[in-house]
C-alpha cells in the first residue's frame, strides 16, 4: 500500500520498553534515515508511544549526523519531545553506538542543527 504512494517503509522490530534495537539496526535505521535527509524528504520515525525505541534510534542518528555525544542527542531530543524516555538499556544503545560511529571513529561533527523558522 505505502509504495503505491512512493512511501519508503523499513520496520525494525524491536520489543517495547525494555529492550533496545539492536546495533545492527541501529545501523540499518540510521542509514535507511540518511538516503532519505540527503533525498531533501521527510522522514518519520515512530514506535507506539514514541518514547523509547525511536528515541534510541534518532538519537543514535543525531549523534552520527552531528559527532554529539548520547546526552547532547538525548537533551536536542527532549527539547523537542519531552515525554521520551529511556532506560539504562536505551542508554547503553546510545553509548555503543557512540562508541562506533561518530566524530571520534571516522564521522565529522557538523555543528548543530538551525532552528527552522517556519
Amino acid at each position: 500500500e505505502w509504495k503505491n504512494k512512493n512511501v519508503e517503509f523499513l520496520q525494525l522490530s524491536t520489543r517495547d520498553i525494555f529492550e533496545a534495537p539492536c546495533q545492527s539496526k541501529l545501523i540499518q535505521g540510521v542509514q535507511f534515515i540518511n538516503k532519505i535527509a540527503d533525498a531533501k524528504q521527510c522522514v518519520y520515525v515512530h514506535c507506539k508511544a514514541g518514547r523509547t525505541r525511536s528515541a534510541t534510534l534518532v538519537g543514535c542518528y543525531l549523534m552520527s549526523k552531528h559527532g554529539w555525544t548520547p546526552e547532547e542527542a538525548v537533551e536536542f531530543m527532549r527539547q523537542k519531545r519531552a515525554h521520551i524516555l529511556l532506560h539504562s538499556i536505551q542508554w547503553e544503545a546510545l553509548h555503543t553506538y557512540h562508541s562506533n560511529h561518530t566524530k571520534e571513529n571516522g564521522s565529522p561533527p557538523q555543528g548543530p542543527p538551525q532552528e527552522s523558522k517556519e
